[in-house]
């Protein structure tokens, strides 16, 4: 090839190279710029007198004094609706029956859309569940409840026909001539003093319990439960990766047998994930009992199992590639094939084979399938160390589906949702970052 063909293919394979660099940095933006836009709303908003009442009587964190104070003027604002709807109930009383069956219905849904954003009036019974006893605690909710209190929902014809087509209908004119009808006016210009939102940073998301099924609090259990998972199998699958990697390369004969295997465990890389989950709950929880029913271990064992392949082959690479002259030197020292090994090859392969665990842990964090018939559930509290053994534990994978498909209040919970996408997210990077960094250091030190 002459030297301007070589220079201009150059040119072009640098051109495409950038190109790509460019392409794959704008796919990841879009793809994480929603995640770290909507995920930190979990962490900082505008929290109303709502959210700090709840994190004082179910934490019991903040000033009793000033949470007393401001729950004071919240309900001197809120005081003219409470006036309202009781003028509207004796009105109603005073009207004829068919009349006051007409106003019914609708009093009712205001009432309980009221409720909805302002908690329970005073001197009302605690409901059975704690959403029923708080209003809306983040400003972003507050707002659409507002919305729900000033207009009623309608779905009519579309103008152009097929599917029906929502319109919102102001309230107001469902109780015009009504005790009832200043009060819209009163939620729409006083909501922020009855509400009173504050910019909070509530980075104890991140170690609270949750509280009605997500609705409050946090999400510990499935940090924790992640945490113990990727470890578990980490625990697992490393020892067993790199030993079946070192018997692969330096102690097994090449033969019809071994490459049968190594067919095996590269066919194993590709299996679906769905199939290790099954497999786990028909080996290890039916067959080996290793648990009564779902718990950490049993999870911990099929992710390992998940991402051993990986590590084997990644490890045998890693292993092959010491240059056979250290092998040599060492054994002409007078050294035993194992002492050559696990003096000489494993810490000169060291940093590839943490390159399988890097790549291995970030997999077992994110894996979803696997956990639903071995160790994921979607309600559960933190656990303690000792019960790895025998209890399931939530999970971040798993809840962030079920939170977003399953829950009865999903759309009501988004930010709970992104935030424990964006906290996945970050906890691979860390538990990434860290192999990373301790790879880098251990390669420095071999290289003196």
């Amino acid at each position: 090839m002459e030297l301007g063909t070589r220079r201009l293919v150059d040119r072009y394979f640098t051109a495409f190279g950038v190109a790509s660099i460019l392409l794959m940095a704008a796919s990841l933006a879009v793809l994480l710029g929603p995640i770290v836009r909507e995920g930190a709303g979990a962490y900082v908003f505008r929290g109303t007198i709502e959210f700090r009442r709840m994190i004082f009587e179910e934490f019991g964190r903040g000033d009793e004094t000033a949470l007393a104070a401001e729950r004071a003027r919240a309900a001197e604002a809120r005081r003219p609706v409470y006036a309202m709807l009781e003028a509207f109930r004796a009105e109603m009383a005073a009207m004829p029956p068919d009349r006051r069956e007409q106003y019914r219905p609708a009093f009712h849904e205001l009432e309980g859309e009221l409720r909805r954003l302002l908690g329970p009036p005073p001197g009302a019974d605690e409901g059975v569940l704690p959403r029923q006893n708080y209003g809306q605690t983040r400003w972003d909710r507050a707002l659409a409840a507002c919305h729900d209190v000033l207009y009623s929902t309608e779905w009519r014809p579309s103008p152009a026909g097929g599917m029906m087509e929502r319109t919102f209908r102001p309230r107001a004119e469902q109780f015009r001539g009504t005790a009832l009808e200043p009060l819209f006016a009163h939620v729409e210009a006083h909501a922020e003093e009855m509400l009173r939102p504050e910019w909070t940073f509530y980075w104890r998301f991140l170690t609270d319990e949750p509280v009605d099924t997500h609705i409050f609090g946090g999400i510990w259990p499935e940090v924790l439960g992640t945490i113990y998972l990727t470890l578990g199998a980490m625990l697992f699958a490393v020892p067993m990766g790199v030993i079946a990697a070192i018997y692969l390369v330096e102690y097994a004969r090449e033969s019809l047998m071994l490459s049968l295997l190594r067919t095996c465990i590269s066919t194993l890389a590709g299996v679906p994930s769905i199939v290790f989950g099954l497999f786990g709950l028909a080996f290890f929880i039916n067959t080996l009992h290793v648990s009564p029913s779902k718990s950490v271990l049993a999870g911990s064992l099929t992710l390992a199992l998940l991402v051993l392949p990986t590590i084997i082959r990644a490890s045998e690479e890693a292993i092959r590639a010491v240059p056979k002259t250290y092998r040599e030197a060492a054994l002409s020292l007078g050294a035993s094939k194992w002492r050559m090994v696990a003096t000489v090859v494993l810490p000169a392969a060291l940093p590839g084979i943490l390159t399988s665990i890097v790549l291995s842990m970030g997999r077992a964090a994110g894996e979803t399938a696997p956990i639903i018939f071995t160790a994921a559930v979607s309600v559960g509290h933190a656990l303690h160390p000792g019960q790895v053994f025998t209890n399931p534990t939530p999970a971040l994978p798993w809840n962030i589906y079920n939170l977003a498909t399953e829950h009865e209040a999903a759309e009501q919970i988004r930010h709970v949702q992104f935030g424990m996408v964006l906290t996945l997210v970050a906890l691979v990077l860390v538990l990434n970052t860290t192999a990373i960094v301790l790879r880098a250091r251990i390669a420095k030190k071999l290289k003196g």
